[in-house]
């Protein structure tokens, strides 16, 4: 336990530390005073003044941490050395640098593990350029009310064989499966390092071909040189910023209309646990998960909602097009509320993570025992 809060501390510490970078750097690269450099959310726990005048701080709420900037709250208007005297476009630098840094960050994650080895599905062009380690097929998914699922079979399990029969990829399982029905098979599996065997039933499960009910996938560790690996690297951060943009659109619309989310939202809490889970695979899943974490980071803060990057860069956008600023007690108020409102947010899915994860009932009965 106490080694996952070290880990999911240490990759959030991360995050957070390259976006707040990312307007330390580009504020003082374009003039602008940086008054403090702070983790987490106060009260302070710490803190020290440097010799470039920045205070370095520490606080007590792990989840966060900023860049003070000086004039970021629309003072010191005439002072050249504050972020309001400057020009829009330099604040809109300052403002998306943060995000920039956590796309970078992903991407330089991702490129690392190109190197040493990242696990993703593999198809026989992979298998032929020789680029391919501890190649096994692997089940993804499993379907409600068929055999695989009820002889217990679960995701994550590597098949083996098929009645004792080599195979050599998941359409020779298909081959194979697809003309037994009625047919009990043995399949032999690996799970945690630990081979078993269970019997199962071919049923039919559409157009009269047999099968178990599981989606099987080819999977890999997949390496290249350093120069592909930075360009599979970067090429997979642009793919996986389309999807996540493409899947946030779906949320935010399905919220709008009424409609279920269709996914399972996770807070502080949620991630620890699943970078505790992450953790039990290896360092490479590890790395995987921070560089997923990081662009979920930058993708979120691009969004426009009050108190977030995205929030500031568009009131910026909207004096742009005014040609004159919005009276900041009424920006700084919409922010005031927009942090809030996240807050709350925050604190809801806290508490549906904490219920959905704590056995409450293992806790009482050790009070009573």
């Amino acid at each position: 336990m106490l080694i996952t809060v070290a880990i999911f501390l240490i990759i959030l510490g991360l995050l957070v530390f390259v976006h707040e970078a990312g307007h330390f750097i580009s504020a003082r690269k374009l003039g602008m005073t940086v008054e403090e450099f702070g983790f987490g959310f106060p009260p302070k726990i710490w803190s020290k003044k440097g010799k470039d005048g920045v205070i370095y701080s520490v606080n007590a709420i792990p989840l966060g941490g900023f860049c003070k900037i000086k004039g970021e709250d629309g003072e010191d208007r005439n002072a050249t050395d504050s972020f309001a005297s400057k020009k829009p476009w330099r604040r809109a630098i300052v403002l998306s640098a943060g995000v920039a840094m956590n796309f970078l960050l992903c991407a330089v994650l991702l490129s690392i593990g190109y190197m040493v080895g990242l696990p993703q599905a593999v198809d026989q062009q992979a298998l032929d350029q020789g680029i391919v380690k501890d190649y096994k097929i692997q089940v993804v998914s499993l379907l409600d009310d068929k055999p695989a699922k009820a002889a217990g079979i679960e995701i994550g399990d590597q098949i083996l064989s098929v009645d004792e029969q080599g195979i050599k990829g998941v359409k020779n399982i298909v081959d194979y499966t697809s003309t037994k029905i009625g047919q009990k098979l043995n399949y032999t599996i690996v799970r945690n390092k630990e081979i078993l065997t269970k019997e199962i039933e071919i049923v039919d499960i559409g157009q009269g071909k047999g099968g178990i009910g599981v989606g099987l996938v080819e999977t890999g560790i997949v390496s290249y040189p350093i120069h592909k690996a930075v360009w599979h690297g970067f090429e997979l951060t642009g793919v996986l910023t389309r999807e996540f943009v493409f899947a946030f659109g779906n949320i935010i619309k399905n919220l709008v209309i009424g409609k279920p989310v269709g996914v399972q939202v996770s807070g502080p809490v949620g991630i620890a646990v699943l970078t505790g889970q992450v953790a039990k695979l290896g360092f490479i899943y590890l790395l995987q998960f921070a560089a997923l974490l990081s662009l979920n980071l930058a993708i979120i803060n691009f969004i426009p909602f009050p108190a977030l990057d995205g929030g500031r860069l568009l009131f910026l956008a909207i004096e742009k097009i005014r040609r004159k600023p919005i009276s900041q007690k009424i920006e700084n108020a919409v922010h005031t509320i927009g942090f809030a409102l996240l807050m709350i947010l925050i604190i809801i899915i806290t508490f549906q993570d904490v219920m959905r994860y704590v056995d409450f009932g293992k806790i009482f009965n050790g009070f009573f025992q």
